[in-house]
This record gives structure tokens, C-alpha cells and sequence, in this order.
């Protein structure tokens, strides 16, 4: 399935119906008075939050969306039926906000919150309403008022604890597929990965978390090079940052391992400096050091890496040496994390 995490729709509340001008027609009662009843009001347009849904899919072709008009009112004070109302099942996390000003309409964060996105037209009045002690026989109506319509920009913000961060096959997918449920696509080329996955993490029996695995972000991305900046927003709403840091190849003797502590060192900077790019508070967030693809060298050598590359990046005060694949190294980030996000502040 494709991810789609930005659209732009337009929606229009129904219309109110109009009232009627009717008059009692009875036998024995020629000039009855006026019975013309109510139209009803049109439809609402909701925008509901759908925790089976993970992408903006359903709105990539269909872009217009339009509430049931109010139907017209009828005599014998009859009112018209209200206008049906319309529900678009969006992901939890989707940020909607009106396209033309700019404007945050809101937000959901929890499964079925609702927000209105779009009134319906009042309805109009029968002539009954203008029935008075001068005019016994109104012919007067109002028409019912049209329905709200606005172009929306709906934005998808993953809600995820953690964020997997690294260059393309740095062992991310690799990583979420092993520790949770999640079945991300892995492969030994870059940019396998072409759209963020989420898994749930279960530490213990009554505590989880969730992952979010992002595709691969490349020197630039903040300016649209490579995936791009579309999928750095997905790091957003996280608590903790992963820089996962691909350890091979290597050498073994000491200058072939300064000069890939250099390389690996300068490829976090980069990374960094691109969060910066996009977004001051993303820089400032939590980040740990992962280094993966243990499993391939020795002991000695993973930590003569680990030393090199940390004495260029000093402000890392926790990193881990794990290999994702054989799992060896993961339970105790896993728990650390758990840890961390449980003494996390509540935004």
C-alpha cells in the first residue's frame, strides 16, 4: 500500500432546505390559515479519527466531499428531513487545517475524536413563522442558508515514541522488524524503505512503546533532496531519537579505523544539521548512538570504532553496540528506552 501523508480536499456542508408556503385546504374550511412548515438543516462535514487507518490514501484521488442539502419543508407544518451528515475517517495523528489562511482547524490524537470541519446551512422557515395579529395569511419564506465550503490541507504527523534515524541501509527496517510485529521491506540496497512503518515494542508483560522506522534521509533532505523533508515531520511528535550508525565497512588496522570514525562521525553531523534545518526543537530532542552490525566483527574491533567515533561527537552521552539482525545488544536499549519514555514529560 502506498503512504500517503499530505492531501489537499475540498468540502461542502449541505444546504439548508427551504420553508414552505402552504394554507389549510379542508372541506368547510375554504381560507384556512398557514401550515407551510420548516425546511431542514443541511448536512455537517466531519473530520474522525480512525486508529485501523495509517496513511491518507483514500483521499489522493477523491478530492471533494459534499454533505446531503436539507430538504424543503411541506404543509401540514411539515419540516424538511435534516441533511445527512458526512464522516472522513482519517489516521490518528492527521493535522488538518484550512488551505487558503493557513489556519490549524485541529488536530486528533485519540481513536473516534471528531472535529467539525464544515457547518451545514440553517434551515429555512415556513410561512407559519410570520403568521401575526395584522397578517393572518403570510405568503412570506425564507430559503435555507448555504453550507459551509472550504479547501483543507490534511497533514499526517506519525504518533510515535521513537524515531529510527540513519542513511539509507543502516539497518533501520532491519531493527523495528526484529523487536516488533512490524514487516517492513529489507533489502541490502539503499532507499529500500519508502515509507515510514510503526511497530509496537512490548517490553514486558503491561509495557510497549512504538517505533517509527523512517526512510532513509540523506544529506539535503531538508531541502527536498533525496525522500525529502516529507518524512523528517514524522519525527515530530517523538520522545527519542535513534541515530542508527552502520558500522561496515572497516578495516582492522588503526588508520583504516580513524578513517571510518571520521566517515561515521561526519555522516551524524550531517543528519543533525539537517533535523536543525527542518526544525530547531527536532535538534534539540533526545538522541542516542546505535551502532549496528556487530554481529559481523569482533569485540576489539566494535570497540575501538564506538571509542573513535565518539571522541568526534562528545555531546552523545548514551550509545549502544547492538546487531539487530541476531538481537544481541538490543534488550538492554530496549529497556533504557522504555526507562526514558516513561519518565518523558507528558506534552
Amino acid at each position: 500500500m502506498k503512504f500517503i501523508d499530505e492531501v489537499v480536499i475540498q468540502v461542502t456542508a449541505g444546504k439548508g432546505g427551504n420553508g414552505s408556503c402552504s394554507f389549510r385546504r379542508e372541506k368547510y374550511i375554504p381560507n384556512g390559515g398557514p401550515n407551510g412548515g420548516d425546511g431542514g438543516n443541511g448536512g455537517y462535514i466531519y473530520i474522525v479519527a480512525d486508529k485501523s487507518l495509517n496513511t491518507l490514501l483514500d483521499y489522493r484521488f477523491a478530492k471533494e466531499f459534499r454533505a446531503q442539502n436539507g430538504e424543503g419543508g411541506a404543509g401540514k407544518n411539515k419540516t424538511g428531513k435534516k441533511g445527512e451528515d458526512l464522516h472522513l475517517r482519517v489516521p490518528l495523528g492527521t493535522i488538518i487545517a484550512d488551505y487558503d489562511t493557513g489556519e490549524t482547524i485541529g488536530e486528533v490524537i485519540d481513536n473516534k475524536q471528531i472535529i467539525i470541519v464544515a457547518k451545514g446551512g440553517k434551515r429555512g422557515l415556513g410561512n407559519t413563522r410570520f403568521k401575526s395579529s395584522t397578517n393572518r395569511s403570510p405568503r412570506q419564506t425564507t430559503t435555507g442558508d448555504a453550507g459551509e465550503q472550504r479547501a483543507l490541507r490534511l497533514e499526517l504527523k506519525l504518533l510515535a515514541d521513537v524515531g529510527l534515524l540513519g542513511l539509507p541501509n543502516a539497518g533501520k527496517s532491519t531493527l523495528i522488524s526484529c523487536v516488533s510485529s512490524a514487516k517492513p521491506k529489507i533489502a541490502n540496497y539503499p532507499f529500500t524503505t519508502l515509507r515510514p512503518n510503526l511497530g509496537v515494542v512490548k517490553v514486558g508483560p503491561y509495557k510497549s512503546f512504538v517505533m517509527a522506522d523512517i526512510p532513509g534521509i540523506i544529506e539535503g533532505a531538508s531541502e527536498g533532496i533525496g525522500l525529502g523533508l516529507k518524512f523528517l515531520r514524522h519525527l515530530s511528535r517523538t520522545k527519542l531519537i535513534l541515530h542508527m550508525v552502520d558500522i561496515l565497512p572497516m578495516g582492522h588496522d588503526q588508520e583504516e579505523i580513524d578513517v571510518l570514525a571520521v566517515e561515521l562521525a561526519d555522516n551524524v553531523e550531517k543528519l543533525c544539521k539537517e533535523l536543525q534545518n527542518f526544525d530547531e526543537s527536532l535538534a534539540k530532542r533526545e538522541q542516542w548512538l546505535v551502532f549496528n552490525k556487530t554481529d559481523l566483527i569482533d569485540d576489539e574491533h566494535t570497540q575501538k570504532i564506538v571509542d573513535n567515533v565518539l571522541k568526534r561527537l562528545p555531546k552523545y552521552n548514551k550509545h549502544y553496540a547492538i546487531s539487530a539482525i541476531s538481537n544481541k545488544g538490543t534488550e538492554r536499549l530496549l529497556q533504557d528506552i522504555m526507562q526514558h519514555i516513561s519518565n518523558a514529560p507528558l506534552e
